[in-house]
């Protein structure tokens, strides 16, 4: 048994998402939005933290994390879970954060996320973004809508990840998982090497540099349905990041790729909920409409907030609207809803 299976055990059971070390400080955990310490567990020394971690790494990748300060790595916890790792050597030595990536992926359902998104594994080809800051829920929500096609559709889905979270099963789908730096150097390999693969879907893990960016949008302007994550939190601010990715020359271009290959865009938050006990996805919705292609194609992406407000018919909603709807029924408080809105002057007034 690892050292560190006793705090995984107790991640599992209190419902945590994730574990924080850090040498000279005792375990932490990350208990529905707040870090709270781990009861019994003293101060972590250098010694004791660096055995915990290479019982869960390999050598050779130890000494790469020893080379370089920083590693992303996966851990399978038996049947009960698997954890995203992150490893990193600070000013007061190492360090260490792991995430909870549960056995069983839930749908979309069970993850109370909008019916809208089931129409995203519908689509035959186009680029479908989820995009929030880090801890959103972004990989949940992806994991979600490929389980969903899985489930639905006989396809042959290629995802690129670093590292590979959830684990999905072949159903009616082939699934095929590559991660970064184990199966391929990059995602930017991983997606040329997808044109070779005959892959109907590609789930591109995160879309953190020019030439990802530019391979995917080109892999759905040929006929993929590519799904990437970028780190926005909102959809006409996603819009405006992946074209300001670009150079300037280039921004006229990708404009119009965009205005025809981006078929929806998906900005999850989490919420912490009024009870304390869990937290809540709220999504912002944008589909490729019309009227939609041809504000992107001209630059007016300003214009983007009516098209979602006119589409509420089909699925489109503004994260702001959606908050006020949590305040409205209680499941969430004033202060979170003023804390994690974008317009904070319409939730002022609800602030005591």
């Amino acid at each position: 048994m690892a050292r560190l299976d006793p705090l995984f055990d107790y991640m599992l059971e209190t419902g945590a998402s994730d574990l924080h070390l850090a040498e000279g400080n005792p375990p932490r955990l990350r208990l529905h939005g707040r870090v709270v310490p781990v009861d019994g567990w003293p101060a972590l020394d250098g010694e004791q933290l660096s055995t915990m971690l290479q019982e869960i790494c390999d050598s050779e990748r130890w000494r790469e994390f020893d080379a370089s300060g920083d590693m992303d790595l996966a851990y399978a916890f038996g049947d009960k879970a698997r954890f995203r790792c992150n490893l990193n050597r600070q000013n007061a030595g190492y360090g260490a954060v792991f995430r909870t990536i549960p056995s069983i992926i839930q749908t979309l359902g069970e993850l109370k996320l909008p019916r809208v998104l089931a129409s995203f594994a519908e689509y035959s080809s186009g680029m479908v973004l989820v995009t929030g800051p880090t801890g959103s829920g972004k990989s949940t929500t992806l994991a979600a809508i490929i389980n969903h096609i899985n489930e639905n559709f006989a396809k042959y889905i290629l995802t690129i990840e670093e590292p590979i979270e959830f684990v999905h099963q072949m159903k009616k789908s082939t699934i095929v998982q590559r991660e970064v730096h184990v199966d391929c150097p990059s995602f930017s390999e991983g997606l040329k090497s997808a044109s070779r693969q005959d892959a109907d879907v590609v789930l591109v893990g995160e879309m953190r540099d020019l030439e990802t960016i530019s391979l995917a949008v080109t892999a759905a302007e040929m006929g993929t349905l590519v799904f990437g994550t970028l780190h926005t939190n909102s959809a006409i601010k996603t819009v405006d990041r992946i074209i300001d990715v670009f150079p300037t020359d280039q921004q006229t271009a990708i404009r119009a790729t965009l205005a025809v290959s981006l078929r929806s865009v998906c900005a999850q938050i989490l919420l912490k909920t009024a009870d304390g006990k869990g937290r809540r996805a709220a999504n912002e919705i944008l589909v490729q409409t019309r009227a939609a292609s041809n504000y992107i194609r001209e630059g007016r992406t300003n214009q983007l907030q009516q098209v979602i407000l006119s589409g509420r018919n089909m699925g489109m909603q503004l994260m702001d609207d959606v908050i006020q709807v949590y305040l409205q029924e209680g499941i969430i408080t004033a202060e979170e809803a003023y804390m994690k809105s974008l317009d904070k002057d319409r939730f002022r007034q609800f602030m005591g």
